[in-house]
């Protein structure tokens, strides 16, 4: 797992916001497994996210956390434990605040976004192990999001908008850059998740472009299948690494808003 891996897992959202489907008390619990010629389908890992209701100066918000660590048996060879975790304004639906403490080996990192929305700005501090802290003011568009945010983003747009092969982009802050997401929809298709059943999904192709813009060249690649149905929960995601592929997939779901009506009986 890389730097950046569990932001990319958190990327279940493309569209821009088109219904509440901020929902405290949701829970949804992933297992994250690595897959090579020569290794076999092996978990290594676990992502939990949720959402709860926070208050702040008089203001009503969704907290969302994610937080993800690999399993016991792998700590000794490369643990990892990070935790996101990101606040929306219950009235407009926008992020206003942002945290990530990562670890990941030996290697630390830290990160607080501050969304300023009437001036268009966000203003970010991050460092990365003991160094001071470096800053930077970017200019926000509608589509500026962090990956928490951009993790119900898809969740709320309605299958029917979508059109099979039809590109589109959007926008991940990091750190001190706004990088472009660019996805496409595939189509939809009956995918079985271990443990869990065969779900009706939409399925999409995504891919994370370089610091560099629009280079998308030598950018993160992955497809996620969400649930078809109200929910549009993320079911599975896969990411080709150098050699084999790290795989997400779901293992638990509570206090979800609707049924879920795309498992098959």
């Amino acid at each position: 797992m890389k730097r950046f891996l569990f932001s990319i897992f958190l990327l279940g959202v493309l569209s821009p916001l088109a219904a509440q489907l901020y929902h405290p008390g949701e829970q949804l619990f992933y297992r994250v497994s690595y897959k090579a010629k020569m290794f076999p389908n092996t978990e290594v890992g676990t992502v939990e996210v949720k959402t709860s209701e926070d208050t702040a100066d008089g203001k009503s918000y969704y907290k969302v956390e994610g937080a993800g660590r690999t399993l016991p048996t792998y700590r000794w060879f490369f643990n990892l434990e990070d935790v996101y975790t990101v606040w929306i304004d219950t009235a407009s639906l926008r992020p206003v605040r942002f945290e990530s403490d990562i670890r990941e080996g030996d290697y630390t990192f830290q990160s607080y976004y501050t969304y300023i929305w009437p001036d268009s700005t966000i203003h970010t501090r991050w460092r990365s192990r003991k160094n001071p802290f470096s800053e930077k003011q970017m200019t926000l568009t509608a589509e500026s999001m962090d990956p928490i945010a951009l993790f119900f983003n898809l969740r709320s747009a309605q299958a029917e908008n979508f059109r099979v092969g039809e590109p589109a982009t959007l926008q991940m802050v990091l750190q001190d850059t706004i990088r472009h997401l660019h996805y496409r929809y595939l189509g939809r298709e009956n995918k079985k998740i271990r443990n869990m059943g065969r779900f009706r999904t939409l399925k999409f192709e995504c891919q994370l472009g370089t610091t560099e813009g629009y280079s998308f060249t030598d950018g993160t690649i992955f497809t996620i299948w969400i649930s078809d149905d109200d929910n549009k929960i993320p079911l599975y995601i896969e990411s080709p690494v150098k050699i084999g592929s790290i795989n997400a997939y779901i293992s638990g779901y509570k206090g979800l808003k609707y049924p879920v009506s795309s498992l098959m009986k």
